[in-house]
């Protein structure tokens, strides 16, 4: 059975979050944040698999250290963003990939400061 534009909303869990006052918040806190806490231990797990093969010790940084070093990572390894990236961007509905399609440089800034972030709170 196809995975249709209102199976792919109702999987994603409901957030409690203060109204948007942008379009680009709108999209964040109704499309990017559900993807991602749905995802949260894909996402983890599919993180630490990549530490492990290229032989990162983030454990050995200075807890000040390691905030950088996942944005590092995050943002310049093309192949980890890339599968980062993939994970939540196929979970966008039609609409939500036309909306990324337009506004993918503003997206792909919130995404990878959510990941971040993210990736950063499960270390």
């Amino acid at each position: 059975m196809p995975m249709t534009d209102e199976n792919r909303i109702t999987l994603r869990p409901r957030l409690n979050l203060a109204p948007a006052s942008t379009p680009e918040e709108n999209f964040q806190n109704d499309t990017l944040r559900p993807i991602l806490k749905m995802q949260h231990d894909l996402l983890v797990a599919a993180f630490e698999l990549y530490l492990e093969k290229r032989k990162v010790r983030l454990q050995q940084l200075p807890a000040r250290d390691r905030f950088a070093k996942v944005k590092e990572l995050v943002t310049r390894d093309n192949r980890l963003r890339g599968l980062l990236f993939g994970m939540t961007v196929g979970h966008f509905t039609v609409a939500e990939m036309e909306y990324y399609r337009n506004n993918d440089g503003a997206v792909n800034r919130r995404l990878t400061n959510l990941l971040t972030e993210r990736l950063n709170g499960s270390q």
